[in-house]
């Protein structure tokens, strides 16, 4: 029987106490002090102070410290409840920010129900107003600091949780390859483990092989192992039931890379028709009402960034006019939902006649085929700018899986599972996974693919938000896009 494993990363155990206090104390401070300026605004500064109080008299700061106080622990359980305090919480803020809304409105319901009960006290519903607008800043502000301090921590290689990879695939490589690169995630890579000695076949640093499974457990209790992420595929899952008895009884954690297929059969939901209970195994992505709003976003959202970037508009095609000859724009044939071919427009970054001699290919970094300007539109995404007349016209829309020629469809869609279920929504300017750096000729289709997939069983218009958010980041800031 395997001895209980008593030592901790110390290192990793401080962030694990400091990240929540300081989460909490942020919280604390957010919600008190939203309460003391929101009181303020309402008495003192136009154009609220010109509303009669009820008595007459402003009422003492006093009473809405003491309220503030009182639902305080509340409001912070309201936030536990959503794990909110928990470290290693690496997440986009815009993601925090509507999570915070909505547990700040719960927070304010419950803060009325409690003033409708006692009406000794001459609360203002105004400032209650103020009080939710503000909170939510301001804990959003404090989070943001928060995650900031914590995320320094991570890259300086502080509170890192010591992790082995078990698995010898190409999944083990790109989880090494990415938190090697990102140490804000929290893990430091040891090495992994594998089935058979030699069977990663230099997928991985030599330096990095620790053993096969049967020695993960001596090397938990050696290497003082917090975390094991698991990358065996789900036909091998005998293999991980037994690296977790082998490890019973120690404080170790096992997290698993879920494999394409248990991604594509996520999404089994059961129905119960007339009493006779289905498995949903694919459904319609959006139903009537959700393909009209998205389409009311897409029209406005494209409307607004063509009035504001018109200028810019103006400026790029005559830079293209005047660069190179050959027309601004470059009409291409693609395939959106169902199939249905469109010309998507973009500003004309190559030469004329690029394909005349080599056929349909991809654009490959420090292609010869760019014009003088051709480089730095596609860099920053600026030769894309058109295509808002594509949404305009109700051939894109501003997310989904980007359109793609008919050549490239008919060579995948034989080769790569679901490529064809890419086509269920209307293809997009942008996507998730080009937010998540699968840009380019160099990323892997079938990852882009499943990316894809997400998406559209995923789908909302505070998804697509964030997407359009992190694609602003990505066109000045990524490294893939050429």
């Amino acid at each position: 029987m395997n001895y209980i494993n008593q030592k901790f990363n110390k290192n990793s155990q401080r962030t694990e106490f400091l990240i929540p206090l300081l989460n909490i104390l942020s919280d604390s401070v957010s919600i008190v002090g939203a309460f003391v300026l929101s009181y303020y605004i309402r008495f003192y500064f136009p154009p609220f102070v010109e509303m009669v109080p009820f008595n007459g008299a402003i009422p003492p700061l006093s009473g809405y410290i003491i309220l503030a106080l009182i639902v305080l622990p509340v409001w912070l359980l309201i936030f536990q409840s959503r794990k909110m305090f928990r470290p290693k919480r690496i997440i986009f803020i815009f993601d925090e920010f509507f999570l915070i809304s909505r547990l700040v409105t719960f927070g304010i319901v419950f803060s009325f129900g409690l003033i409708f009960f006692y009406r000794v006290f001459p609360y203002s519903r105004v400032v209650f107003l103020l009080v939710w607008l503000s909170s939510i800043i301001f804990i959003t502000i404090g989070r943001y600091i928060v995650l900031k301090y914590e995320k320094n921590l991570y890259n300086r290689g502080k509170g890192l949780k010591d992790t082995i990879l078990a698995g010898s695939n190409q999944t083990a490589y790109d989880i090494y390859d990415k938190f090697s690169a990102h140490k804000y995630a929290g893990f430091n890579i040891i090495g992994f483990v594998e089935e058979h000695p030699g069977e990663s076949k230099g997928l991985l640093p030599g330096n990095l092989k620790l053993g096969t499974y049967n020695d993960l457990t001596d090397l938990v209790q050696k290497l003082n192992i917090e975390a094991v992420l698991v990358t065996i595929p789900s036909t091998e899952h005998e293999k991980l039931f037994e690296m977790m008895k082998n490890s019973e009884g120690e404080n170790v954690e096992f997290l698993m890379v879920p494999d394409f297929l248990e991604v594509i059969t996520s999404s089994v939901r059961v129905q119960e028709i007339d009493g006779i209970p289905f498995l949903k195994i694919k459904s319609i992505p959006m139903n009537v009402w959700n393909r009209i709003l998205k389409r009311a976003f897409d029209f406005s959202f494209a409307l607004g960034v063509m009035l504001l970037t018109s200028p810019l508009f103006i400026i790029l095609a005559l830079a293209v006019k005047f660069s190179s000859k050959g027309p601004i724009f470059y009409k291409q044939e693609r395939l959106s939902m169902t199939g249905k071919k469109f010309d998507m427009i973009k500003f004309r970054s190559m030469v004329v006649d690029a394909e005349k001699n080599t056929g349909a290919v991809y654009v490959k970094k420090g292609d010869s085929r760019y014009t003088p300007i051709g480089e730095m539109l596609r860099k920053y995404s600026l030769d894309e700018l058109p295509q808002f007349l594509n949404v305009l016209k109700g051939d894109m829309s501003i997310v989904g899986p980007r359109p793609e020629r008919e050549y490239f469809i008919n060579l995948f869609k034989s080769k790569i599972p679901k490529y064809l279920d890419r086509h269920r929504i209307k293809c997009g300017i942008t996507g998730w996974a080009q937010v998540n750096g699968l840009r380019g000729s160099d990323s892997s289709i079938e990852k882009r693919i499943e990316y894809d997939i997400y998406y559209i069983e995923h789908w909302s218009i505070v998804f697509d938000l964030k997407i359009i958010i992190k694609t602003i980041k990505e066109m000045f800031f990524s490294k893939a896009a050429y």
